[in-house]
């Protein structure tokens, strides 16, 4: 190196920071038009290697359920209601269920057309057991929902304390399995549902009240209209009750056939 010249200063080397990517060489490089053939010849592998995802249908949302409105009555028939309590016996149906369980429940039915809930409760307790009753006072309503055909259907069922007029108990009615006089001390366990059991308990203390006060200290009535429609769950039944028939007055079996 000679007198006044300055030293060349050394390249720094950097540090390898790895392997360069394979792929199509970057921008400003190569030949040109090459990057371009590249990157097709590139795009062209990648379409012919990689699956197409399968086509999907739009998604639908479920089908909601129409929801029913439906109103039925029925009532709790007492036999001896006058007399003492360990002789009074009441009506119930029997139906078996789905797992091939006898469940004893009181006898009702949908409300027709151009009927009140208090007549539909006498002519459901004659469709359903073959005896015939009037209505003393209300023991309150039950509602429920339950799922059938598709629809989505909320129930309302009237009840009502009724006093036995006459007539043979009997199960001709295709839909009901069985019936029977139960003492009415054994209804809590003789009831199949909870709802059913609290309207007997209601119905020990308006017997308890007509007994020592007689039948004006009973509450009234609700005020019913009559249902200008019919409903479309209504079930056919074997036989009609005939509003024209005279009861028998005192005639009580546990069965078809003619009383004692």
């Amino acid at each position: 190196m000679l007198d006044g010249e300055q030293p060349k200063p050394r390249r720094r080397r950097g540090r390898r920071r790895g392997r360069r990517a394979a792929g199509p060489p970057e921008t400003g490089s190569g030949k040109p038009g090459e990057h371009q053939q590249l990157k097709s010849e590139v795009v062209d592998v990648q379409s012919s290697t990689t699956p197409k995802p399968p086509k999907t249908r739009p998604h639908r949302p479920p089908d909601r359920l129409r929801t029913v409105h439906e109103t039925s009555a029925g009532g709790l028939v007492i036999d001896g209601i006058d007399g003492p309590k360990h002789n009074q016996v009441a009506a119930l149906i029997g139906r078996v269920d789905r797992r091939g369980r006898l469940l004893w429940s009181l006898p009702k039915g949908h409300i027709e057309k151009g009927e009140t809930a208090e007549q539909t409760a006498i002519r459901e307790v004659a469709e359903e057991t073959g005896i015939q009753g009037s209505v003393l006072a209300a023991l309150g309503s039950i509602d429920y929902w339950f799922v059938t055909e598709g629809r989505r259907v909320h129930k309302t069922v009237h009840h009502y304390l009724m006093r036995f007029l006459g007539g043979e108990l009997c199960d001709e009615d295709m839909e009901v399995t069985e019936v029977a006089w139960v003492p009415l001390s054994d209804l809590p366990s003789r009831l199949a549902y909870a709802d059913e059991r609290r309207l007997a308990e209601v119905a020990h203390e308006l017997i308890d009240k007509l007994q020592s006060d007689g039948p004006e200290s009973l509450p009234p009535l609700p005020r019913m209209a009559p249902r200008r429609r019919g409903q479309t769950h209504s079930h056919a039944r074997s036989h009609r009750f005939d509003p024209t028939a005279h009861p028998q007055p005192g005639r009580r079996t546990n069965g078809c056939g003619p009383g004692p």
